[in-house]
């Protein structure tokens, strides 16, 4: 059963190091994907993801960041996700293998997965939360703009957290019927 993400309850995190001695963190806003589930478990997932919501809570590096030195929001306004592997590591644990496309290159990345019990909500639907972690190397997907420190070092590191937390829900016709 596809289930839908709800993208009022749905945030997207990154994180990065800013000259090796601070987090700069920041969100997307503009989230939509599906959840395909079977009993309470899912098995599949996909997501796209606006580029352009991007907010670091400073307007002149969203900007940079949104230009063709990083995402190039222009030629590529979106980020893509699908799984290819969701693999069961306990109780609601999960890894997911999927691929990610971001400036029109895709590279597989790997996730953790949490998921919550399933739950009724109060208009009679069937809900779910999930929350993925991983970590990935920006310079594979093009994202190579730095400038060198003078004492050594880089402005921008390479390694991205992202952090997702979701809810997912069935759609009301197939949630009565499940």
């Amino acid at each position: 059963m596809q289930w839908s993400v709800d993208t009022s309850h749905a945030v997207i995190e990154f994180s990065v190091r800013h000259m090796g001695i601070m987090t700069v963190r920041g969100t997307f806003s503009d989230i939509d994907g599906n959840v395909e589930v079977e009993g309470d478990r899912p098995v599949s997932l996909t997501a796209r993801i606006g580029v352009a919501s991007l907010n670091t809570r400073e307007e002149r590096r969203d900007a940079h960041l949104r230009s063709a030195d990083f995402f190039d929001v222009e030629h590529h306004p979106d980020l893509q996700f699908r799984s290819t592997a969701v693999e069961e590591r306990g109780a609601n644990r999960y890894r997911v293998v999927g691929d990610l496309t971001i400036r029109g290159q895709t590279h597989p990345v790997e996730l953790e997965m949490e998921t919550t019990p399933v739950v009724k909500d109060p208009w009679g639907g069937r809900r779910m939360g999930i929350v993925l972690d991983g970590k990935l190397n920006r310079k594979q997907w093009g994202l190579e703009w730095n400038m060198l420190l003078e004492g050594g070092g880089v402005l921008v590191g390479e390694e991205v957290r992202i952090h997702v937390e979701v809810e997912a829900f069935a759609p009301a016709q197939q949630a009565t019927s499940a």
